[in-house]
């Protein structure tokens, strides 16, 4: 079970697109071998909570429910938290319906 800090999807000016607070079960690599729990995301990225350590600067193969296999670039990784940027923004109607499957 995981412990999600939630934010609000306003935008503080630091980021490109604001973050909504998600709980969405998902799985990383191409086989989807490796469970995660995405806790935040925009078009642009995702914060994730992961049972197997990232590295920085690696790419990884996201399965996110209604949007499928995704690539993103894990940019910053601290124990089994990780933050990743994806190789392209997500189509703002696939980002709704990710925020709406918490609702």
């Amino acid at each position: 079970m995981f412990a999600a800090e939630y934010e609000s999807a306003e935008s503080n000016g630091r980021r490109r697109a604001p973050r909504a607070p998600v709980s969405l079960d998902a799985q990383i690599g191409k086989a989807a071998r490796t469970l995660c729990k995405v806790v935040d995301i925009s078009i642009h990225g995702a914060r994730l909570h992961t049972y197997s350590a990232l590295t920085k600067g690696t790419t990884i193969w996201l399965t996110l429910p209604e949007a499928g296999s995704i690539a993103a670039d894990v940019m910053w990784a601290d124990d089994f938290t990780a933050g990743c940027q994806f190789h392209h923004p997500l189509d703002m109607d696939v980002f709704d319906k990710l925020v709406a499957l918490n609702r």
